[in-house]
């Protein structure tokens, strides 16, 4: 296929993938789209009976080769754009889909290497929620992989357009709804109730003073508060609230989940008032494998030039793809840093970056299937 020709084809996907955004584990139109071009392309196809997320299997099963599955994920984020609350991918996921695709397509053309390579495309749902990778886990899907690759677009500040970095090393995330369970009062009565909203305002202050070991970064801060009706008479007892919480690694995420519980648990006898946490949901922080990573280096230097291959990008930010490698620590896996001119920021809901820089994930991606095979 001509480079221009699938230049164009990977930019049609994703117009299209972006114009028909869905939000986490209702990714069923996304599903049927990607498992349409799979097939097309003679993949095997699997999809799933409870939940979206589409298997696409291409090459030799059959030889007992290494099996290198390339993951990206199909959901988009539920956010104002311009007035109106809408499905809009301005994490990029579109774009992860496209480049994706386009290695297949790439792969497709390149017949001499079809019986050499096996290789596994996981189009995941709800990376968003931070439960996807864990769903396709328990589904099997990367039980037979013995490589593991991920791509995701990089802001300006990160990641210059014409670079990539061989290893995002994300950090741990855990969201967490909470519910402040009491009872109303008479506004001229504030002696008779606990006012919800002066309990929300306890927690960010308390939370705002803990203090962990400075050289590793972490945060925790309140996204979300709920308090009280249309009558201003009234004095709320109960509200919702919601906790974002950032670490950088594993180990300082448990203690200051602990922290955060130990709070909870202060304020509410202090108050005599119940707090019930619930809906907890959260991304682990990455593990890295240094043989993925020499791989996707030479990758990068062979698809952009040796100086446009920039160190490891540690990141506060999450991903839930680190969960394959959890749940199966022999996992050789890594994810790409794309540089591509993203700004303002990932989950801006105008966010924009260069379409030319889709064209560079999907020969990366290539060079290293090459890579892993020594083709």
């Amino acid at each position: 296929m001509d480079v221009n020709i699938l230049n164009e084809r990977v930019l049609d996907t994703f117009h299209y993938l972006h114009e028909h955004a869905e939000i986490s584990w209702e990714e069923t139109e996304t599903t049927k789209y990607i498992a349409k071009r799979l097939k097309e392309s003679g993949c095997k196809v699997t999809t799933f009976d409870d939940c979206p997320g589409v298997i696409g299997e291409f090459g030799n099963f059959e030889n007992n080769l290494p099996v290198i599955a390339i993951r990206a994920d199909i959901d988009a984020l539920w956010q104002e754009v311009n007035g109106e609350f809408r499905a809009n991918h301005s994490c990029g996921h579109d774009a992860h889909m496209s480049m994706v695709l386009g290695v297949l397509w790439m792969l497709e053309q390149n017949k001499a290497i079809k019986d050499k390579i096996a290789i596994k495309f996981i189009f995941q749902p709800a990376e968003e929620k931070g439960s996807g990778a864990l769903k396709m886990v328990d589904k099997g899907v990367v039980d037979d992989v013995d490589y593991l690759y991920g791509i995701h677009l990089r802001p300006e500040q990160e990641t210059k357009i014409g670079h990539a970095t061989p290893v995002i090393v994300h950090g741990a995330a855990l969201q967490v709804n909470g519910r402040i369970k009491g009872y109303d009062a008479h506004g001229a009565r504030p002696h008779l109730n606990q006012n919800a909203i002066e309990i929300g305002a306890q927690i960010v202050n308390m939370i705002n003073k803990i203090y962990l070991d400075p050289r590793v970064p972490y945060s925790v801060k309140m996204t979300n508060f709920h308090a009280g009706g249309k009558n201003t008479n009234i004095i709320p007892g109960s509200g919702t609230f919601s906790l974002d919480m950032r670490a950088q690694n594993n180990e300082l995420m448990d203690e200051l989940e602990r922290k955060v519980n130990g709070i909870f648990t202060a304020i509410s006898d202090l108050y005599d008032v119940a707090i019930e946490v619930e809906n907890i949901e959260g991304i682990a922080a990455a593990e890295t494998n240094s043989e993925a990573i020499k791989i996707m280096e030479k990758a990068i230097s062979d698809t952009l030039g040796e100086d446009k291959v920039d160190p490891p990008l540690v990141t506060p930010g999450g991903d839930d793809f680190h969960f394959y490698t959890i749940k199966k620590p022999q996992l050789k896996a890594t994810m790409i840093g794309l540089g591509c001119d993203l700004k303002p920021g990932l989950h801006h809901p105008h966010m924009t970056f260069n379409k030319d820089a889709l064209m560079n994930g999907v020969q990366i991606l290539y060079n290293a299937i090459l890579q892993t095979y020594k083709i």
